[in-house]
């Protein structure tokens, strides 16, 4: 717990982010809330829930978001940081699981992964299975669960993966920089809970993030 930071990027959360920020506390030494120009009583709510919240003006996207609240993190003093999303999609208690997980493997980076069982939803398998084979073929990446929000890094790890996307190409160019890096990350598996099938990335949004992938190959 000392040294480890949460970021939870918000956009509109209002009905979640109370649960997620009091359940992440007890995992973490400080939990940083970043309202990406949400219009609803997010900010207020995750304040009274006991978070530092930073806002963004207009909306930055999840990229941009994990960033400005990662770069804070390291500014405060982290020595690891855990994402987790505000929309009460993952049990913070597997927090514990995931510090196990890096300590046992001494791992760099420890990336959560999803169980593609029946809960999943049919386009979330498809597109996931997706950027699975893509991932690998593209970038020899060795984690299955690529799109997951869901993972741990040591606060050097961060300084090499940090990213430059600001949508949700963020999970796979994290992935990218860490392979290219060649960092030591692991993948663990972990509870998720779909509150809403349709929120999250759409088919539009997986075409965006296949087209980044295939850019970053050549840069």
């Amino acid at each position: 717990m000392d040294g480890l930071f949460a970021v939870i990027p918000a956009h509109n959360e209002e009905k979640h982010i109370e649960k997620v920020v009091k359940e992440t506390k007890k995992y973490v030494e400080k939990v940083i809330v970043v309202n990406d120009a949400s219009k609803d009583n997010t900010v207020n709510i995750a304040k009274k829930a006991g978070a530092t919240v930073l806002t963004h003006i207009v909306n930055l996207g999840l990229g941009g978001s994990l960033k400005t609240g990662c770069d804070a993190a390291i500014l405060l003093g982290a020595k690891k940081i855990v994402t987790l999303d505000g929309d009460g999609q993952h049990d913070p208690s597997e927090i514990s699981k995931l510090i196990k997980k890096m300590e046992s493997s001494k791992a760099d980076a420890v990336f959560g992964e999803r169980p593609f069982d029946k809960n999943m939803p049919l386009t979330k398998k498809i597109g996931n299975y997706f950027f699975h084979f893509y991932s690998k073929y593209l970038f020899g990446i060795k984690v299955r669960d690529t799109q997951t929000g869901f993972r741990l890094f040591t606060s050097d790890a961060y300084k090499k993966i940090r990213w430059v996307s600001r949508d949700y190409a963020v999970a796979s160019e994290m992935l990218i920089n860490a392979e290219r890096s060649h960092l030591r990350y692991v993948s663990e598996e972990i509870k998720t809970i779909y509150h809403d099938d349709n929120k999250g990335t759409t088919v539009l949004d997986g075409i965006k993030i296949a087209n980044k992938m295939m850019r970053l190959k050549f840069r």
